[in-house]
């Protein structure tokens, strides 16, 4: 099988269980040593009762060292506030983090109906140039995906195209493509170049009509790539529903395994398990090979709604011999580094290097980044100063990652020694990094510094960067700087968007001004097609729960449904807050939660028992 067994041997007498599971692992003992440090999530595991739909054909009950790498604990906590999304439980018991660098998050897209116009002015022209604004790979076509690998040479070569389209907005594609065509031939080459570029503007609209152009009018041989492409596309602009429409419509000989893992990616971002879940076994009934790309969209999956079924994705994985990827192996560490295993995450970073595949900067990003959080400063450094390698001028591309790093140590020595490195001519990357920095070591005065002479250098910002400075000022409770940025933003025509209406919620709650951040949330969320985070949500329904504001709290829930956010258990968390503070029951709460498919974990049963209107007391039980 994997050199990943190997990494396994610490763990041979470990237990994991799930209550509803057909998946079992277990021993003949458990090491007591090791419950010591973990039992609290291991016996919460035991008591989830999880629905399996995934189907699992012959699996034996045997010793499988890819499942019990991971195993080492079942209380892996999350990050909850550190995407964009946001849709993380804190305090959930089995949780694994999200890698903003890595091609399935990449691959899995907010699937909303945009404003495209807006979504164009929140990518800046060094954003789309940059290295790191990439289209996801495994959706696009297979010209798409080339083309996105190339570097400067692609944009000057290809964008003849879109500049045309994009030269006459208010005019349909296909009018724009009806001209184009009189004098021009359509090249692939530069088709696909075209819809890369609307991709990474989010200008999906755009993207779908140009596709839908070049099969009505039979300009270009699809593909099974060209008609995934357009899969994704129509559940961007159209919904899901119109996606699997258009499904039936491929010719059946195209309708391959990339089809419906596009489909799957697009329903995972979306949350919805019971969808994702049929469209993943509607590929095995299809007998399509089992790839890591549609693995590691279930991992995703229930890392968002139900973390007791990843046991089940991975076991599937190592039965079918599928190969973990690059990504793969960064969610283990991740998620080991989660759970403060650094031994574990040392160890599946050492399997890594066997099976050859040594650490890239993203996984030494991760691994400082754990070292810090778990007190292990001096391996931390170490890490650092590999990144740096002998000089870090020749290593000019580590000073972006570096930077954050170190002011987490608190080594504002060490922050100014990398910042000189770049100050003279400064990347755009570099310099919100180097924002970052100085805001996590509470030096409001060179944050400023810096921003300015980012704004100075790059007028056109996006509210991206400007919103980098403005978290600054909210976690400082600065109100007033905060609103002079804001008018600073909308000074220079920066189109806001949900990154700046989260800073905005959260600067007004932190001065106090609970109400009228609902008020920004409720305005952003009525005006604009584009939804707020799932952040904004919380951060303003905590505040009401802790207050004990049960109408407030229960409207900030209300409203999050509305908004197309699928209710979990931080959520019902934060409303049994509320409940509770208020002292109040919360009649037919466990419903509820099981029309969501939410099932308590250990916490959440103990908040439901206090709320619970007919629980039995002494008192209650002398007078029954």
């Amino acid at each position: 099988m994997w050199a990943v067994r190997r990494a396994s041997s610490s763990f041979k007498k470990q237990v994991f269980m799930t209550g509803g599971s057909r998946i079992c692992y277990a021993t003949s003992d458990i090491s007591s040593q090791f419950l010591k440090g973990h039992n609290d999530g291991l016996k919460e595991a035991s008591n989830v009762i999880s629905h399996r739909p995934l189907t699992c054909r012959g699996f034996q009950i045997a010793s499988h060292g890819f499942l019990r790498l991971f195993m080492a604990s079942q209380s892996f906590s999350s990050q909850a506030g550190t995407k964009s999304s946001g849709e993380e439980d804190s305090n959930s018991d089995n949780g694994f983090s999200d890698f903003e660098s890595s091609t399935a998050t990449e691959a899995i897209q907010e699937v909303n109906i945009v404003d495209e116009s807006v979504c164009e002015h929140e990518l800046s022209e060094e954003d789309l140039d940059s290295e790191n604004v990439e289209a996801p790979q495994e959706l696009l076509s297979d010209t798409e995906a080339e083309i996105s690998k190339w570097k400067s040479p692609r944009n000057r070569v290809s964008k003849v195209l879109f500049n045309a389209i994009m030269a006459a907005p208010t005019l349909s594609v296909s009018k724009i493509m009806d001209k184009w065509v009189e004098g021009n031939n359509v090249i692939r080459k530069e088709v696909a170049a075209a819809m890369l570029n609307f991709r990474k503007r989010r200008m999906y609209g755009k993207a779908l009509q140009l596709s839908q152009w070049l099969e009505s009018k039979n300009q270009l041989t699809f593909t099974d790539r060209d008609y995934a492409s357009r899969v994704d596309l129509i559940a961007k602009v159209r919904g899901l529903k119109k996606a699997e429409d258009y499904i039936r419509m491929i010719p059946e000989s195209f309708r391959s395994e990339v089809i419906y893992r596009t489909l799957l990616a697009n329903f995972v971002a979306q949350s919805d398990v019971k969808k994702s879940e049929q469209i993943f076994n509607k590929m095995k009934d299809l007998e399509f090979p089992l790839t890591c790309f549609a693995c590691n969209q279930m991992l995703f999956l229930y890392k968002k709604t139900d973390k007791k079924k990843i046991a089940d994705v991975l076991l599937l994985m190592e039965k079918e011999n599928v190969k973990p990827s690059h990504f793969t192996y960064n969610l283990l560490i991740d998620a080991k580094g989660q759970c403060k295993d650094i031994s574990g995450m040392e160890q599946i970073v050492e399997t890594m290097k066997a099976e050859g595949i040594e650490p890239d900067n993203s996984i030494k990003s991760l691994l400082a980044k754990h070292y810090v959080l778990g007190g292990l400063n001096e391996k931390a450094e170490n890490v650092l100063k590999e990144m740096e390698g002998g000089d870090i001028k020749e290593n000019r591309w580590a000073c972006r990652i570096l930077l954050p790093h170190y002011a987490a140590l608190g080594k504002a020595d060490e922050v100014d020694r990398i910042w000189q490195v770049c100050e003279s001519n400064p990347w755009l990357e570099e310099c919100v990094a180097a924002v970052e920095a100085w805001g996590k070591l509470n030096n409001i005065e060179r944050a400023e510094a810096v921003f300015d002479k980012m704004a100075k250098t790059w007028p056109r910002l996006s509210s991206k960067h400007y919103s980098v400075l403005l978290r600054i000022y909210a976690n400082h409770k600065m109100l007033s700087k905060g609103k002079e940025l804001v008018k600073r933003m909308a000074d220079s025509g920066c189109q806001l968007g949900p990154l700046t209406w989260d800073a905005l919620v959260r600067l007004y709650v932190e001065a106090g001004g609970v109400e009228k951040a609902d008020s920004i949330l409720h305005k952003v969320g009525e005006k604009n097609r584009l939804r707020p985070m799932i952040n904004s949500y919380l951060v303003i329904m905590e505040q009401y729960a802790n207050r004990g504001d049960i109408h407030n709290t229960e409207k900030i829930f209300h409203r999050m449904r509305q908004a197309g956010y699928v209710s979990r258990i931080t959520q019902y968390q934060c409303l049994l807050r509320a409940y509770i503070n208020a002292k109040a029951p919360c009649y037919g709460i466990a419903d509820r939660m099981k029309a969501d498919n939410v099932f308590p974990n250990k916490g959440l049963a103990n908040m439901l028992a206090q709320v619970d209107a007919f629980k039995k007391n002494a008192v209650s039980d002398l007078l029954d």
